[in-house]
């Protein structure tokens, strides 16, 4: 937003660029040499005047971006403004301005037309050939499709020593794309790739080369790809494919900065072979999961080397879970019909699950420990939760996460499947449900996006739920006992699902405040009046099971609502049953027959 002295500088350069009638008209150049000027001598004022300029012109940033070639030191001024200015709006201007170089960056590099007619110089002259070496790197792997294109005509054959001379000169930027072609059937092509990989040298290949190795039916291709290997880490020739793409799959999951995508794009390329083409294919991905897509690639190559491998599944579902935390799309290649992330961790059973969960623990990541907890919450009994991974039990480690959502998950998980063995955990068990059965739309604070009044409610009503089920289920390994404090707060507050169910829940308690706070609901003239009638259900239930606890007075007002014939029919109905349930000595029953008696 600019202030009003900026907005006053912006008209005021413009009545000079168009008024007067003798201004002569500006150019994209003439407003970046004077930003910069006036940013460098401290003139701030104009200077944010100039780049505003420049922004509501909308200019052609491939242009600016040859400006700030043109004038490296000014470029560095422009960096500068960002980092040190101590004027923000000065500093959000300048940002603002580098974004556009960078685009320009990107649209330079990534041009289809520029990068043909590079690698046509290739084959020119000494000079020629140098300058479109080291344009074609900076495109990266954005050269690599028309390059491989240009090894595969037979029209350009006179130029196919220039090119296999210039592929692997591109670098770390092209392995993806080169990885992705060795699907290829053009066996003179696919045995430049192999050779480049081998020469650019990183270990991010090896994979892709192993599996050379291992499947391909050409014995000239496995010879290749061994060399290869040999030039970057011969130890993996130790190691099978499966294991080195599940490496490298980790890799990419922690974000290793030696897989960054190219830099200054506002997008991330994951590249496949097209066979019916027979060329490259890139999908345009958010960089803010491209780490995890291309994880997820790694873990899927995993398994198409050995089907067995089931690691790869672990991760394959994390890094699902993790892309989708980002709460963005999930890509084109994504169609319409493909499963969400859930879905496929219900369906891949515990084992995995539990490996996922064991890193999301691991790693604090509350996301990825959610979705597992809850996958395994819906597809998991009671020998499959306390699964162990290593040394630790992943779920029982999840009562402890930092994260309330997924501790309580965890904690409604293991309840609803029922432990009947005894664990050392049993106590935080019951604890989150009781704090869980506390939330509501009042508790939350803030505008957290992990934890909402939407959240509160529902996770409230699930601990409910559950602590029902423990107690009608007369579960001997988690101690409702410990819930009463929780379910009578819960049985008396104003929630009615919640209430009801509370009720239902301290029927199975054998305490007197169980019954009495049950009573106490259903005498209560605030609450509604299918809660009371709820409630006076839940109380015979609690007579029924534990006998009478409560205090004579209590049961004469229970009386009373029984022998009044102004009590609503469904109430009294209610009542009575309660009444009756609570087998009370022989005098109470005589007295109710002898008040209605009519002689």
């Amino acid at each position: 937003m600019l202030n009003g002295r900026t907005v006053a500088v912006v008209l005021v350069i413009g009545w000079l660029v168009t008024g007067a009638g003798f201004a002569q008209e500006r150019t994209l150049g003439d407003d970046w040499n004077d930003f910069l000027h006036y940013a460098k001598i401290g003139r701030f004022d104009l200077a944010k005047g100039y780049a505003q300029a420049i922004l509501q012109g909308q200019p052609d940033a491939v242009a600016l971006l040859e400006l700030s070639r043109a004038n490296p030191q000014g470029y560095q001024v422009a960096m500068r403004m960002v980092d040190t200015a101590h004027d923000e709006e000065l500093a959000s201007l300048a940002k603002d301005l580098l974004a556009v170089i960078e685009r320009g960056r990107f649209e330079r590099r990534s041009n289809p037309e520029i990068i043909v007619e590079e690698i046509r110089r290739l084959s020119s002259t000494i000079r020629g050939k140098m300058n479109a070496t080291k344009r074609l790197k900076d495109a990266g792997e954005y050269a690599v499709p028309f390059m491989l294109d240009a090894m595969a005509d037979p029209a350009r054959a006179d130029e196919l020593d220039n090119i296999i001379e210039a592929l692997p000169q591109i670098g770390r930027l092209a392995i993806r794309p080169l990885c992705a072609s060795l699907q290829m059937e053009n066996a003179k092509v696919k045995a430049e790739v192999i050779r480049a990989l081998g020469k650019i040298g990183y270990p991010q290949s090896v994979a892709y080369l192993k599996y050379v190795v291992e499947n391909d039916a050409a014995a000239e291709m496995r010879e290749l790809a061994t060399a290869s290997i040999r030039q970057i880490d011969r130890r993996a020739l130790n190691a099978p494919a499966a294991a080195l793409f599940y490496e490298l799959g980790e890799k990419y999951y922690y974000h290793d900065q030696s897989l960054a995508p190219q830099e200054g794009a506002p997008i991330a390329n994951i590249w496949f072979w097209d066979a019916n083409a027979a060329r490259l294919a890139r999908a345009e991905v958010d960089p803010a999961y491209f780490n995890e897509l291309m994880g997820m690639r790694c873990c899927e190559w995993s398994l198409k080397s050995e089907e067995q491998f089931g690691l790869a599944i672990g991760l394959w579902l994390a890094g699902f879970l993790k892309a989708e935390a980002t709460g963005l799309a999930m890509p084109e290649y994504f169609d319409d019909n493909h499963a969400t992330a859930l879905v496929y961790a219900t369906t891949a059973g515990p084992e995995y699950l539990h490996q996922a969960l064991a890193r999301a623990v691991n790693d604090n990541n509350a996301a990825v420990a959610l979705g597992a907890v809850e996958a395994l919450g819906t597809n998991a009994g009671e020998k499959s939760l306390l699964y162990t991974v290593g040394p630790a039990q992943p779920l029982l480690a999840a009562l402890s996460f930092r994260n309330r959502a997924v501790r309580y998950s965890a904690a409604i998980a293991i309840a609803n499947a029922g432990p009947r063995q005894a664990f050392n955990e049993k106590g935080l068990v019951v604890e989150n449900l009781s704090e869980a059965l506390g939330q509501s739309a009042q508790t939350v604070s803030g505008n957290a996006a992990d934890w909402t009044a939407e959240m509160a409610e529902s996770y409230a009503l699930r601990a409910a739920e559950v602590l029902l089920k423990v107690a009608v289920s007369r579960n001997p390994v988690i101690e409702l006992s410990l819930a009463q404090p929780a379910l009578i707060q819960a049985a008396t507050g104003d929630r009615k699902e919640i209430q009801v169910l509370a009720g239902q829940t301290l029927a199975y308690l054998n305490s007197p405040n169980a019954q009495r706070t049950i009573a106490n609901v259903a005498l209560s003239d605030s609450d509604e009046m299918d809660v009371r009638i709820a409630a006076f259900a839940s109380l015979a239930n609690s007579a029924k099971l534990q006998g009478n606890l409560l205090a004579d007075d209590v049961v004469d007002r229970i009386y009373g609502l029984v022998s009044s014939d102004q009590t609503p029919a469904d109430l009294r109905a209610a009542a009575a049953a309660a009444y009756g349930s609570l087998n009370l000595p022989s005098q109470k029953v005589k007295d109710l027959i002898l008040d209605q008696a009519k002689s």
